[in-house]
C-alpha cells in the first residue's frame, strides 16, 4: 500500500489492508519516512517502510522546487531497491506525494500497480501514475481526467466500525444524553476552523454549557431540542479535534467552557460513533465516514482545494439533503444559523437517515476485490 500525507490518503488504505489481511494476504504500508503514516501503521499494527518524498508544489516561479524533486528521486530509487527484495504481487497508490515512489518504482520493476482515485478529477500525482496501472478504483462515477476503459467504481473505503454509544462516551469522557457536536478539520487539523468555531459555539450555546434536564437553552434556542442520540438529558457538548499542531492554541480559548473539549487528536470511530452533527471540512474521507455513522454535516470546504473539488464534494451532500454547505468566505456569519438549522432534532434526524443512504458500505472489499484480480 503506497501511501501518506494525510489521513484523507493513509485510512483509505489502512482499510483495504485489513480487508486484504483477513482474505490471508500480506499486507505492507510504503510512505515517507516520519510522516504521519508511520505513526498510523504503527498503531494499527501493520508493517511500514519509509523512503524519502519530495512534494511537488509548485514555486512562485510555477516551478516545482529542485529540491523536492531531488528527494522524490531518492525515494523511487530507496523504493526500487526495497521492492526488489519484497517482490510484492501488486502495488496499490492512494494519490498524495508519499505514495508516488512505491508506486513509480513498481512501475518501472514491472510490477503490477492499481490505483485508487478519491476525487472527481484525476489528481496529479496520480496522472504520473496512471499511464501504465492496471486498473483504478474510484470513489466517483465519472472522475475527469481518467480513462473509462481503466476505471472501476469501488466507493471510498473507510473504517467499517461502530462502537457503542455508551462505549464510546465512556471513551472520549462525554455525557450521556447531551446533543454532541464534533469537530473535525482532517488528520491534520485547520487552522480556520480550530479559529473560528469555538468563538462561533461561544455565541450560539452561551456561557450556561452542558444545560441540565429541563432548562431552556439560551439566545432564543428555547423550541429546539438539545438532545442526543441517547435521548435523556439536554444540553450541548463539544468534542474538537484541533490536529496536535493546534491545541496549545486553541485550548485556552474554551478552557472556561466546560462542555466544550480541544483534543490534539481523538479516536475518529469512537468520535463519529458518538456524534448527533459535526462541523467539518469536505475532504472525500471524511464525508465518507460521516456518511457510514449517519452524521450530519456542516461542511465548510476548503478554498484552495486542488480544482476547488472540496467546494464539490459539499454540494453533492447538500444535495443529497445530508448537510448544509457553509463557505468559508461567510463562515463567521453563516455558521452559527447552520449549526442552529441543523441542530434542531427534525433537522438532524432527516439529515442523518440522507447521510446514511449515502454510505458505499463494502467499498473496502470491493477494492480488495479489484487488486485481487491484478496480482502478479
Amino acid at each position: 500500500m503506497a501511501t501518506g500525507g494525510t489521513g484523507g490518503h493513509i485510512y483509505p488504505a489502512v482499510a483495504t489492508a485489513r480487508e486484504l489481511s483477513r482474505r490471508g494476504h500480506k499486507v505492507l504500508l510504503l510512505g515517507q519516512r516520519g510522516g504521519m503514516e508511520e505513526r498510523v501503521a504503527r498503531e494499527q499494527g501493520l508493517p511500514f517502510e519509509g523512503v524519502d518524498a519530495g512534494k511537488l508544489a509548485r514555486s512562485g516561479q510555477g516551478r516545482p522546487d529542485p529540491r523536492e524533486l531531488l528527494r522524490a528521486g531518492q525515494g523511487v530509487l530507496q523504493a526500487r531497491s526495497l521492492l526488489g527484495r519484497l517482490k510484492p504481487g501488486v502495488v496499490v497508490g492512494y494519490g498524495g506525494f508519499a505514495s508516488l515512489p512505491g508506486v513509480l518504482a513498481a512501475q518501472s520493476l514491472g510490477v503490477p500497480t492499481v490505483l485508487h482515485e478519491q476525487n472527481a478529477r484525476l489528481g496529479l500525482t496520480q496522472r504520473l501514475a496512471v499511464r501504465k496501472a492496471r486498473a483504478v478504483g474510484t470513489a466517483y462515477e465519472r472522475v475527469i481526467g481518467l480513462d473509462p476503459a481503466l476505471a472501476t467504481m469501488v466507493g471510498m473505503p473507510v473504517r467499517e466500525e461502530r462502537l457503542p454509544r455508551a462505549e464510546a462516551l465512556a471513551r472520549l469522557g462525554l455525557q450521556e444524553g447531551p446533543l454532541t457536536i464534533f469537530v473535525m478539520g482532517g488528520s491534520q487539523g485547520s487552522l480556520f476552523l480550530n479559529q473560528t468555531v469555538p468563538d462561533v459555539l461561544r455565541h450560539v450555546f452561551g456561557p450556561e454549557g452542558l444545560l441540565p434536564p429541563g432548562s431552556a437553552p439560551s439566545r432564543g434556542l428555547v423550541d429546539l431540542d438539545f438532545t442526543g442520540a441517547g435521548g435523556a438529558g439536554g444540553g450541548v457538548q463539544v468534542l474538537h479535534s484541533t490536529g496536535p499542531r493546534w491545541l496549545s492554541e486553541v485550548a485556552p480559548g474554551v478552557q472556561d467552557l466546560e462542555w466544550y473539549e480541544a483534543a490534539g487528536f481523538v479516536d475518529a470511530v469512537a468520535a463519529w460513533s458518538v456524534a448527533d452533527l459535526a462541523v467539518t471540512r469536505a475532504g472525500t474521507s471524511t464525508l465518507a465516514e460521516a456518511a457510514y455513522h449517519g452524521v450530519p454535516l456542516i461542511m465548510v470546504p476548503l478554498p484552495e482545494s486542488a480544482e476547488n473539488h472540496q467546494f464539490h464534494n459539499a454540494q453533492a451532500v447538500q444535495s443529497a439533503g445530508a448537510g448544509l454547505v457553509v463557505e468559508q468566505k461567510n463562515a463567521s456569519e453563516a455558521l452559527g444559523r447552520a449549526v442552529l438549522e441543523c441542530a434542531a432534532a427534525g433537522t438532524r434526524a432527516s439529515m442523518a437517515e440522507a447521510a446514511l443512504g449515502r454510505a458505499q458500505t463494502g467499498a473496502a472489499g470491493r477494492f480488495a476485490d479489484l487488486i485481487e484480480r491484478h496480482l502478479r
